[in-house]
């Protein structure tokens, strides 16, 4: 080699080292800086431990495990609860103001009214959110009836507004919701929800507003219009919380803002104890081509008549009318409809109530003993309060009976269900399940020698009762003649039967199997003779028989208000009568008296039927009339009168009445 190529080679080299530390100097810093950059942009700890291989101090950073990723929410899956699936359909914009505050904190102070609403709210519930969701409309008018009604199908409002959403009678007939003797379908669950949705969106489509739609149905669309249109001619907003409202309309929105807010928040729900109602159907509707009678229904259905009226709340009768739906709980449709098929099969009636048109001169006092029912029974029946007068060509239920006469008792099918006119300013009458219709008339072949008194006196009724049932004018009874007569067995075997009932206990305990004749009272009387003494008057001898004057003298006669010592007397006594009296004249005790008057109360009181009526003993005191105590009980004066066979002057301080208590269970 020569020096030449020699020293090339060794300056080559020489530059070479030189460029190697310079850039393994500039490199390491540059590959250092951004791995520390990173771990303070990670915000992560680590610890400075040497390399293998190498001098230099590297960081070792420790990574957690990544969080999961959210499950995705099924927007189709359907919600366990009402009121989750309420809040998904929630679409109303808020509403946000001080009344809306006032009343948040009103239901939030007064839990016991929101659960009450609650709790009537779960039978409808489920309806009412599917027929919203059907529409499309906001799932917030299923608290609307939280504000009209608290949820009750029989509200009734001095507007004469009625049922859970609170239909005037014009709108109802607007919506095609019957108002008539049968029925009044604003308290139908089905039909006034159907027509308030459809009354709900119409004044929406008017407004294209929630809220103006809202105050429409609270005030009216007419009332709302004319305010928009103030509003707009003296250049004013025309939402809500602009327009000049009366207080309740202006109150009714911030109600339902006031419901939504609470109804939104599950934990405010948990904190108040109100429960979720289940998201499935409370009811089904079965349809019968035959009327029937509620409590029948009720109890075909498995459940009490109350529930049962809860969800069938419009109908104005104990019946309920062919072609009408039927509310029954789903779990016990099945129920129904093999009870129902049993029972006709048995081919027993499914209505025990028929209608009857009153006649030119005919009064309730004439239909009521025709059909084996009180005056009060029948004014109950048929929601005749106060001073409401019957007139000829009104239709009235009475109870099916045999051997009526067919050209005096229409159809059900064939009557026009505006034979009367709906009274829509009363408040609803529910269906009046109590008293039960009595049996049928039985009838008398009329004997020589027999009179009508003594006919009355055997089957338990007055003179003017038999006449009256018989259409009759005379009081003369001709041989041969057929009377119908208000009971189903003579008062002898009636009276036979009685003989044998010592206590109240033994009489209670027949009174489910014994079928009495209307006049109970009279129909267990027997002939007694009574010799009257000195210083006594009929009166008296009336007053001590348990007869009222008017009675003792038909039974014997007699014109005369007047009698003579020595003259004797025919009474109507019964044998547990006369066990009252002979107490009276040998000194029995006291307690002994007071069970037989107990047990002879409970005969009296009893109505042909399966259920014996309850009593009430009632003592006068100065002051009293019989129209007053007709009115503190609740029955007619007349009946009063009848079961306590005396006369409107009879009545004294002190006496004790026997009442017949009118019962109206649901």
């Amino acid at each position: 080699m020569t020096p030449r190529i020699a020293f090339t080679l060794a300056f080559s080299v020489a530059c070479g080292a030189s460029s190697a530390d310079e850039a393994t100097g500039q490199g390491s810093a540059s590959l250092r800086q951004p791995a520390a950059d990173s771990h303070a942009m990670l915000g992560l700890d680590s610890t400075s431990t040497p390399l293998i291989g190498t001098d230099v101090a590297m960081r070792v950073v420790e990574l957690s495990a990544p969080a999961a990723i959210a499950a995705t929410i099924d927007l189709t899956a359907e919600p366990e609860e009402l009121y989750q699936r309420m809040r998904l359909g929630f679409s109303m914009p808020n509403l946000n103001s001080p009344l809306v505050l006032h009343h948040q904190q009103w239901y939030l102070n007064h839990p016991e009214s929101l659960r009450r609403m609650v709790e009537r709210s779960s039978r409808y519930l489920h309806h009412i959110i599917e027929e919203i969701e059907k529409r499309g409309m906001p799932t917030e008018l299923a608290l609307l009836p939280m504000v009209e009604s608290a949820y009750n199908p029989t509200a009734y409002s001095r507007s004469h507004a009625s049922g859970l959403w609170q239909f005037i009678p014009a709108t109802g007939k607007q919506y095609k919701l019957e108002q008539n003797w049968w029925v009044d379908s604003r308290r139908d669950i089905v039909a006034s929800t159907a027509a308030a949705l459809e009354y709900l969106q119409y004044i929406y489509d008017m407004h294209g507003d929630w809220h103006l739609a809202l105050a429409s149905y609270n005030w009216g669309e007419g009332a709302v219009g004319r305010a928009i249109s103030k509003n707009t001619a003296q250049g004013l907003p025309t939402d809500y919380l602009s327009l000049k409202m009366p207080e309740e309309t202006r109150h009714y929105v911030p109600k339902l803002q006031a419901l939504k807010n609470i109804f939104s928040n599950p934990n405010v729900l948990a904190s108040l104890n109100l429960r979720g109602v289940p998201n499935r159907p409370y009811f089904a509707t079965v349809t019968k081509t035959a009327n029937i009678d509620v409590k029948l229904a009720a109890e075909l259905a498995g459940m009490s008549v109350k529930e049962f009226v809860a969800l069938n709340p419009a109908h104005n009768r104990p019946v309920i009318k062919s072609e009408m739906p039927m509310v029954i709980p789903a779990d016990k449709v099945d129920t129904f409809i093999s009870n129902l098929e049993a029972h006709e099969e048995s081919e027993k009636p499914l209505c025990s109530w028929q209608p009857y048109t009153l006649r030119a001169g005919e009064t309730l006092e004439h239909v009521a003993p025709r059909f084996g029912m009180t005056v009060a029974n029948l004014r109950a029946v048929n929601g005749i309060n106060g001073r409401i007068k019957v007139t000829a060509g009104q239709t009235l239920l009475v109870a099916a009976q045999e051997g009526a006469d067919a050209g005096e008792v229409a159809s059900v099918s064939e009557l026009s269900v505006n034979a009367e006119p709906a009274r829509v300013a009363t408040p609803p009458r529910l269906p009046l399940i109590e008293p039960t219709p009595v049996a049928g008339t039985r009838s008398h072949i009329v004997q020589k020698g027999e009179t009508l008194p003594r006919l009355a006196q055997r089957y338990g009724l007055t003179l003017t009762e038999l006449k009256q049932l018989n259409s009759l004018r005379s009081d003369r009874a001709v041989p041969g003649m057929k009377l119908a007569v208000a009971a189903t067995e003579p008062a002898s075997k009636a009276a036979a039967g009685l003989r044998q009932r010592t206590t109240l206990a033994e009489a209670e305990q027949r009174a489910d199997t014994r079928v009495a004749p209307i006049r109970s009272d009279m129909s267990v009387a027997t002939q007694h003779q009574h010799t009257v003494a000195k210083g006594e008057t009929l009166f008296s001898v009336a007053q001590r028989y348990r007869l009222s004057v008017s009675e003792l003298k038909q039974i014997n006669g007699l014109r005369a208000e007047q009698v003579n010592a020595g003259t004797r007397l025919t009474v109507a006594v019964a044998d547990s009568r006369q066990s009252v009296a002979k107490s009276e004249s040998k000194g029995e005790t006291k307690a002994e008296s007071k069970a037989t008057r107990k047990a002879d109360a409970a005969e009296t009181g009893r109505v042909a039927g399966k259920k014996p009526a309850k009593l009430a003993q009632y003592t006068i005191r100065r002051g009293d009339t019989l129209v007053s105590i007709a009115k503190q009980f609740k029955v007619e004066k007349d009946d009063l009168l009848r079961w306590n066979r005396m006369q409107a002057g009879d009545i004294k301080a002190g006496q004790r009445l026997t009442i017949q208590l009118v019962e109206n269970t649901y």
